[in-house]
């Protein structure tokens, strides 16, 4: 007699098989996923504080820039959805932080 396997449940489990959705693992885009989403949400959030423009500029730079070697070198369509949230958080920062003084304002000159 056969018996049910048991899926494993969970945030994990879900996020794992979103990004994973070709049933291989991808150590190196997905840790490229979650260095994006980090940066960007973290460029986003501190974009709204005018005295913080360093770090949402440098932030939302480098999560530009992650999100875009991620792009390069994704291979699933969960990746680049997720990549791709994390840019338009990333740049959103960066642009919002280059207005509000830059990536050396005050700093230089």
């Amino acid at each position: 007699m056969t018996q049910a396997a048991r899926q494993p449940h969970g945030p994990r489990t879900f996020i794992g098989s979103a990004l994973n959705s070709d049933g291989k693992p991808h150590p190196v885009e997905n840790t490229f996923v979650a260095v994006t989403i980090v940066l960007g949400a973290l460029a986003a959030i501190s974009s709204a504080f005018h005295s913080l423009h360093l770090l949402s500029s440098w932030s939302g730079l480098l999560g530009i820039l992650s999100g875009a070697w991620g792009q390069y070198i994704s291979q699933t369509t969960g990746e680049r959805f997720l990549l791709i949230i994390g840019l338009g958080a990333a740049a959103l920062g960066f642009f919002l932080g280059m207005a509000h003084g830059g990536l050396f304002g005050g700093l230089i000159g």
